[in-house]
């Protein structure tokens, strides 16, 4: 048996290291600067030595954060629960209990990703004007869900995929009607995948800025709207933005933190057979 290179393995490590630094240095910048002051935050070259301050964080509640951070909130969780509610009995009918024409149906859910969200713009605002609906946190809700729905009926599918099927034939021979065989025998097989794929939902409804800058205004705005207030004629209130920033992401990457365990779970779900 040949013993692996100690230097291979000392270098892999290291360059690991170096693509990890690389891919979370941004987010420690943007921690760094949340501390300072605006004008610490425009030093050329930047300033590592300074006196920390909350004032940016103060100064981003008492600009209403609070209610778009509630906006943002409410959209994403009752989106991502109607994706799921959706999604679960569609990926069940697509690969356990496979319907006619099931490659025309998951053509159908993936042609929907190719419209160019701008083409559609001008036809949903529109519809949202007449039926009362603009800037209105619903809007975003029926919006988001459709956006999340075709890409979490494809994971879901193939997370279902990998059930066994004789769990399946074991529970309809016991005479398990479908919802307590969908529920009680399959469900718990593919909680991880379930997991993963709520937590993207999630991801791309929080981030989601283009339905939300177009269709919304004082009532229903959400974190990215609110960001975009920074951005003002005189330039970039890059200390403020920071704290604004750094108080959007905190939300998912604690929710992403505690599901990891899952989240892995299920991205590696029929990766080893």
């Amino acid at each position: 048996m040949r013993t692996a290179n100690p230097l291979g393995r000392w270098a892999l490590t290291a360059f690991t290291w170096l693509i990890a630094i690389l891919f979370v240095l941004p987010l420690l910048w943007m921690v760094l600067t949340s501390f300072k002051q605006e004008s610490d935050a425009y030093t050329d070259p930047p300033r590592l030595l300074f006196t920390p301050t909350l004032e940016q964080f103060a100064g981003i509640l008492e600009r209403g954060f609070l209610p778009y951070l509630g906006n943002s909130a409410f959209v994403t969780v009752v989106s991502t629960l109607l994706v799921l509610v959706l999604a679960v009995p569609a990926a069940y009918a697509l690969s356990i209990a496979a319907v006619p024409a099931t490659r025309d149906v998951l053509g159908f859910f993936l042609s929907t990703k190719m419209l160019p969200i701008v083409a559609a713009i001008i036809p949903l605002y529109v519809i949202s004007q007449n039926i009362g609906l603009l800037d209105n946190v619903w809007a975003l809700i029926v919006l988001y869900t459709g956006m999340n729905l075709p890409l979490a009926v494809w994971m879901l599918r193939s997370f279902f995929l990998e059930v066994p099927r004789e769990m399946v034939e074991a529970g309809r021979i016991d005479g398990a009607p479908l919802p307590t065989l969908l529920y009680r025998v399959v469900l718990p097989v593919v909680a991880p995948g379930i997991a993963a794929t709520a937590l993207i939902c999630v991801i791309f409804s929080w981030t989601e800025f283009f339905y939300a800058v177009n269709l919304t205004a004082a009532q229903a705005g959400t974190v990215p709207v609110f960001l975009v207030g920074f951005i003002t004629s005189e330039g970039l209130y890059w200390a403020q933005l920071s704290a604004a920033a750094l108080l959007a992401s905190l939300p998912v990457m604690i929710i992403g933190w505690i599901a990891q365990n899952h989240l892995v779970r299920g991205l590696s779900m029929g990766a080893v057979k």
